[in-house]
């Protein structure tokens, strides 16, 4: 069996008691995105399991062993960094191999940032879509956004924060002043919501100041621009 299994994204105490359960007595090996990161997490509850590295340049590598362990019996869990692995994480093409070859891969539910934002956003919540992260490159970033511009559902973005300011102004000049919250650092000591109007929210971060991962939610397309 290979366990698909969220993990905090940010705040240790965030994991499910199932999450420790099956982490701890459940797998003989835990596959990770980073296994300094991950690591981190099991000596705070005491897990002590044989790690895995399983990441973006090696996911296809590793899938063939991980999927050939568990046909001969064993059963393994998946973690990312933080939240759900294959959301804007890796973690997709091991699942959807492991499909392929007949594997029965059970979800363990837990955090992702986007819901977490979206829950404290005051933005509609009964319709949404996630676009990840937005092309670095400034062109290839607006004509995104350009695409996306009649959008009428709540609209979801992961942002780095070497980006945060360029992606904010480009909003601003794409959609126009919508309402937005921009998250920083969910669930951590330094957690902020920011918002209201995309300038406000320009004029409230700090470039300079500017850390942490970022998740921006910003109001879909209405009749009245």
């Amino acid at each position: 069996m290979l366990y698909i299994i969220s993990t905090p994204i940010g705040n240790l105490e965030d994991i499910s008691l199932r999450a420790l359960r099956i982490l701890k007595d459940e797998v003989s090996l835990i596959a990770a995105e980073d296994t300094r990161t991950s690591m981190k997490l099991l000596s705070h509850y005491g897990i002590k399991k044989p790690l895995m590295s399983c990441f973006e340049h090696n996911e296809t590598r590793r899938m063939e062993e991980i999927v050939q362990r568990v046909k001969a019996g064993e059963n393994i869990a998946y973690v990312s960094d933080a939240g759900t692995p294959s959301i804007s994480d890796p973690g997709f093409k091991l699942v959807r191999y492991a499909i392929s070859q007949g594997i029965k891969v059970v979800p363990i539910p837990g955090p992702a940032a986007i819901i977490t934002c979206l829950s404290v956003s005051g933005l509609p919540t009964d319709r949404f879509a996630f676009e990840g992260f937005l092309p670095p490159k400034p062109g290839s970033r607006k004509n995104r956004l350009i695409s996306l511009a009649q959008e009428e559902r709540t609209l979801i973005f992961y942002e780095s924060p070497h980006r945060i300011m360029k992606t904010l102004q480009d909003m601003l000049e794409v959609f126009g002043d919508r309402q937005i919250a921009v998250g920083k650092e969910l669930t951590k000591i330094y957690e902020e919501v920011f918002r209201g109007k995309i300038s406000e929210v320009i004029t409230h971060l700090v470039p300079e100041k500017v850390r942490g991962e970022f998740t921006i939610v910003t109001a879909g397309h209405t009749k009245n621009e």
